[in-house]
């Protein structure tokens, strides 16, 4: 009994230590489950409360396309308002394939109407994306026309197209943009930042297959026009200037013509030509090879040859206008006077080397002022070497020869000159007369700002405030100035010299009765000398006391006559025939005009 009862106590409590297990069990899985259940109510609170608006705007962004809205860029306009470069209206055709239900009369109607390839418009309409462009640009008529076909999957959006009013008129300046409206030469990618506006964008409803659900409301994120441009150009004053460069260079059969019109006193630019020049409209147009089959390397080059800007980005020996510089140096060094006289009897021997002058059988005896009139190359080889090297080349680093002008516009050139080191008596005396280095031509007018405004050195521009599109924000654009570089006596005497030119000298024909003109010729024999091959140019400025407006032409290569005084001098005398008065600078007669 004994035994039988201890082996039931054991049984007893074994059973009861698995009942207490069991229970013990069941109440950690339940409160383990609880845990689980209040972790997950928890979680799922924060995510529907707390991360509400979070995944409200996801589950929004799967429910909606998004198609863009362009932004009108902004406009490129002159001194007085004149719009130079603007935009209009015209669209996007897109397809999206998911909504298409008539695929072979979506590409019927695109062929059609946007005289592409049905090739070319098949592949992007069966393409599986969510939206294919088909074609940018689209004339407003054309458009309107696909839109009354009313077919499932094509979307007509606004856009805008660059527009220039003027076409062909300083197009090499202002430049164009590109098919995605963003600049690629000239003030258009120079300003791209601040002309480009923000895009706004199309929300519209769809399904879960991306199908658009008709009649669902859509909203928009309108988009932000870009800030105006106003620039120092100036319309009439272009117009005149293309005007006269495209007739001198009819006239002398030129390969080309540059012109650049500009204020001294504070670098800001009237006009630059560049004749030719280009259709901005149409800126893949090449007129003189539409009949030619050319490789796409050469119509790379023809196009680039096209658009460039050479009054910038091409660098030539200017000659004698160099001459303004050297005396400028010399004066300052103090190693020349007005007064100062001087023999050329139609050379002058340096080291082994016989350098002529223009005039072969000599000026004879003349005074320096006389030298300038006559242009004179011993004279200025006398005076380059009096300078000597290190005073040449630190004039030259002072009126900003040595560097980029700073201008804004893309691509701008440097100067070519010799190492110092490098410099010989040979080398300053051609140098003295504007040959043996190579300089832009707004390098050379940036100078002589400096020479005939008193002496300081400006920044050559165009552009002069930003405007927003709603006018409430003027953002005037600022430019250096290095003042007094060289001396205000200097200058002064330099603009009494350059007047004798025109008044007395090779620049006569630049004259203009009742109006004091300053100005020097120049006749650059261009490499290989051998060539024969020259560029005609002069620069101008008036009045000469106190220079308002000052240009210069360069005529590449003419034809028959080509020295600057013969043929580039009457060019800026037509240009300040028209616009002296147009600027309001009156006409003064001396005694003797009377």
């Amino acid at each position: 009994m004994a035994g039988r009862y201890k082996k039931n106590w054991r049984q007893d409590r074994v059973v009861n230590y698995v009942r207490t297990y069991h229970k013990r069990n069941v109440l950690l899985v339940l409160i383990a489950f609880f845990i689980v259940i209040l972790i997950l109510v928890g979680r799922l609170g924060y995510l529907m409360i707390g991360r509400s608006e979070h995944f409200g705007v996801k589950a929004k962004e799967i429910q909606e396309r998004e198609r863009s809205i362009k932004a009108q860029r902004g406009r490129i306009l002159d001194r007085n308002g004149v719009e130079l470069a603007s935009n209009k209206p015209v669209s996007t055709i897109s397809v999206i394939y998911s909504q298409i239900t008539k695929p072979e009369k979506v590409i019927k109607v695109l062929v059609k109407e946007l005289g592409l390839s049905e090739e070319y418009v098949r592949q992007r309409v069966e393409k599986k994306s969510s939206i294919e462009r088909i074609k940018s640009n689209v004339e407003k008529e054309t458009a309107d026309k696909i839109r009354a076909y009313e077919l499932d999957g094509v979307m007509v959006d606004e856009d805008y197209k660059r527009y220039y009013p003027y076409s062909n008129l300083v197009s090499k300046v202002i430049g164009f943009t590109g098919s995605d409206n963003q600049g690629i030469i000239g003030l258009e990618v120079e300003y791209d930042d601040i002309l480009q506006g923000k895009n706004g964008v199309i929300y519209t409803l769809t399904t879960a297959k991306g199908v658009e659900i008709k009649n669902a409301a859509e909203h928009r994120k309108e988009p932000i026009p870009g800030n105006d441009l106003y620039t120092s150009l100036d319309v009439n004053i272009q117009q005149y200037a293309q005007q006269a460069a495209r007739k001198v260079k009819e006239e002398k059969q030129a390969k080309s013509v540059k012109i650049i019109i500009m204020n001294p006193q504070n670098g800001e630019i009237y006009a630059m030509v560049n004749e030719p020049e280009f259709n901005n409209n149409e800126p893949y147009t090449i007129a003189e090879a539409e009949n030619m089959d050319l490789t796409e390397e050469e119509k790379s080059t023809l196009l680039n040859a096209m658009w460039r800007n050479s009054c910038i980005s091409d660098t030539y020996e200017p000659g004698s206008t160099f001459k303004m510089i050297t005396a400028t140096a010399a004066l300052e060094e103090g190693c020349v006077h007005v007064s100062d006289t001087f023999s050329c009897p139609g050379f002058k021997i340096v080291e082994d080397r016989r350098i002529r002058c223009h005039k072969t059988t000599g000026h004879g005896a003349e005074t320096f002022k006389e030298g300038i009139m006559n242009s004179c190359n011993p004279v200025f080889m006398e005076i380059g070497a009096r300078t000597g090297v290190d005073n040449m080349y630190k004039w030259y680093e002072r009126l900003g020869l040595m560097e980029k002008t700073g201008i804004d516009l893309p691509g701008e050139a440097n100067s070519i000159f010799h190492k110092k080191e490098n410099v010989g008596a040979v080398e300053l005396a051609t140098m003295s007369f504007g040959q043996s280095f190579q300089i832009t031509p707004l390098q050379l007018l940036r100078a002589v700002c400096a020479i005939v405004n008193g002496g300081n050195a400006v920044t050559p521009h165009f552009g002069v405030k930003i405007v927003s599109s709603d006018q409430t924000s003027i953002n005037k654009l600022k430019y250096t100035t290095k003042e007094n570089i060289i001396s205000k006596e200097t200058s002064d005497t330099m603009k009494v010299l350059l007047e004798a030119v025109v008044a007395e000298g090779g620049g006569n024909k630049c004259y203009i009765e009742g109006y004091r003109i300053g100005g020097k010729t120049a006749t650059s024999e261009k490499l290989p000398r051998s060539s024969n091959k020259y560029i005609s140019s002069f620069v101008g400025f008036a009045p000469a006391d106190d220079p308002k407006v000052l240009a210069i032409v360069l005529i590449d290569e003419p034809e028959g006559v080509y020295y600057g005084g013969t043929i580039a001098a009457p060019v800026i005398k037509g240009i300040f025939d028209n616009i002296l008065p147009y600027l309001g600078i009156e006409q003064e007669y001396t005694s003797l005009e009377e």
